[in-house]
């Protein structure tokens, strides 16, 4: 049984950081993609950064130059540096893993709340 656990929100002020991490459980074949997505509420989830299995990075403009997304293979974990935040950063985020065949596993989330 895959399963996903984030970890590392809170509240933080304004220009602050927070590290999230995400840690897998269970055996998963053939990723393609670990990403994270962010759902403000009342807004559409949305794909925050993302690292393929090659190791190429991407970043959604709002977060680019603040956030980094790195993973440590050997402990099936993926994170998500978050530096100077903004109160538009608040929202529940989320991993997200994605196969070779198509398949996808969420975590729960965390909360992420800035404060202004």
């Amino acid at each position: 049984q895959v399963q996903l656990v984030e970890s590392g929100g809170g509240l933080v002020q304004a220009g602050g950081s927070l590290r999230l991490s995400c840690v897998a459980s269970g055996y998963i074949f053939g990723i393609t993609v670990t990403g994270w997505y962010r759902q403000a509420p009342g807004k559409e989830r949305e794909l925050v950064a993302s690292i393929s299995s090659g190791d190429r990075t991407q970043y959604s403009d709002p977060v680019k130059g603040r956030f980094t997304i790195s993973r440590a293979t050997a402990e099936n974990t993926v994170y998500l540096q978050m530096n100077s935040l903004k109160p538009e950063d608040t929202a529940v985020y989320f991993c997200n893993i994605r196969t070779s065949d198509f398949r996808a596993y969420w975590g729960q989330g965390t909360q992420v709340t800035v404060s202004s």
